[in-house]
């Protein structure tokens, strides 16, 4: 379901509507007695529409109906997903702040974020966080813009960028291949390419990403993540041939676990699951990298170990689709029902879960 630019649609319950700043919103029409008070905000990846996030916003809706307000992001569509990270990331904060200025009624927010969107979210959060009210309270978290910050999902992102070997399956982990793809990138993705394969340092400058991994003049990186509840990865294992499974997850290449089948019989591409616990900031520096040691992508996993992550490795290896593992985890609406169902029930009772604990602390 796609809305008109300012009208409203509905279909089987649900409505969706274009925001005057773009974006589609997509609410229950079942929502009587109050507003939903949970923005779910959803960006898609390079290249991207909200039509990515389309069958998914449809179902967190559905199952939520009196809580939560889907945003789908549109502000960053097609090729303006080539202007940068930081470009798109202004653009999807200016986005958040006006959803958030037409419904005062929201308290809580949420991110869902596909691939390159998982960093366009990373630099809109810091753009958007807001310091804790409290000064006498040293376990006060800061807000989103003032809205409690819940959920933080990455689909398929790549956190540490896509220099390096292996980080882009695609190029068979050459190592050859691999820096003259990082020298011509920008060719075909322009800034953002430049951001993902950390060519973008001017001299005596950091790459953007590394920028990312720590709070940064007035961009709160870091806190703004740690101001989240519950921050989580999806990463595929193994047939995405876009992003890596160690950029995905977060992951030194000697940490990357093993894995055989699934873990449990409801989600069987569901392969691995861990807890990475906090680390602070003097542990960080003491942590021995591994064999094949790379200084950005060590400087970038021990920066973003400074908050809690879950992990979920998942592989679609068993799928006539598993060539198209990059987007099958996102939900896009083209896919196969049956692996749509089982992504969807992957993610819904994550939201469901933290949602109703976040419920019950208020």
């Amino acid at each position: 379901m796609a809305a008109a630019s300012g009208s409203v649609e509905e279909e089987g319950g649900l409505r969706a509507e274009e925001s005057p700043s773009g974006g589609v919103d997509v609410w229950s029409d079942a929502v009587s007695s109050h507003a939903p008070e949970h923005l779910l905000v959803m960006v898609h990846g390079i290249l991207g529409s909200t039509n990515d996030w389309q069958y998914a916003a449809n179902e967190f809706v559905k199952q939520l109906p009196d809580d939560v307000i889907v945003h789908c992001s549109e502000k960053n569509m097609n090729t303006l997903t080539l202007d940068g990270v930081d470009v798109m990331g202004e653009r999807l904060a200016d986005e958040v702040l006006d959803v958030i200025s037409r419904k005062p009624e929201l308290s809580k927010i949420s991110f869902l974020a596909h691939s390159v969107g998982g960093l366009v979210a990373r630099y809109a959060i810091a753009k958007l966080y807001r310091h804790p009210n409290s000064t006498f309270d040293s376990k006060a978290e800061g807000t989103i813009c003032g809205l409690e910050a819940v959920n933080f999902i990455t689909v398929a992102t790549p956190h540490l960028g896509s220099r390096g070997n292996k980080q882009v399956p695609l190029l068979f982990g050459f190592i050859t291949i691999e820096k003259v793809a990082s020298r011509v990138i920008h060719w075909i993705f322009r800034r953002t390419g430049r951001h993902l394969f950390l060519t973008d340092s001017a001299e005596g400058e950091q790459p953007l990403l590394q920028c990312m991994v720590e709070d940064y003049g007035d961009l709160y990186f870091i806190s703004a993540l740690r101001a989240f509840k519950r921050r989580v990865a999806y990463a595929n294992a193994d047939c995405d041939y876009i992003v890596g499974w160690r950029t995905s997850s977060i992951r030194r290449n000697t940490e990357l676990p093993k894995w055989e089948e699934s873990l449990c019989e409801k989600y069987p591409h569901i392969v691995h699951e861990e807890y990475s616990e906090e680390i602070d900031h003097e542990k960080c520096q003491d942590l021995v990298p591994d064999c094949d040691f790379d200084l950005l992508e060590e400087k970038m996993v021990t920066g973003l170990r400074r908050v809690s992550w879950e992990k979920v490795d998942v592989s679609f290896h068993a799928s006539m689709r598993s060539f198209a593992a990059h987007s099958i985890i996102q939900v896009p609406a083209f896919s196969e029902p049956c692996i749509m169902m089982k992504i969807h029930d992957q993610v819904t009772p994550l939201f469901l879960l933290c949602h109703r604990r976040s419920s019950m602390r208020l």
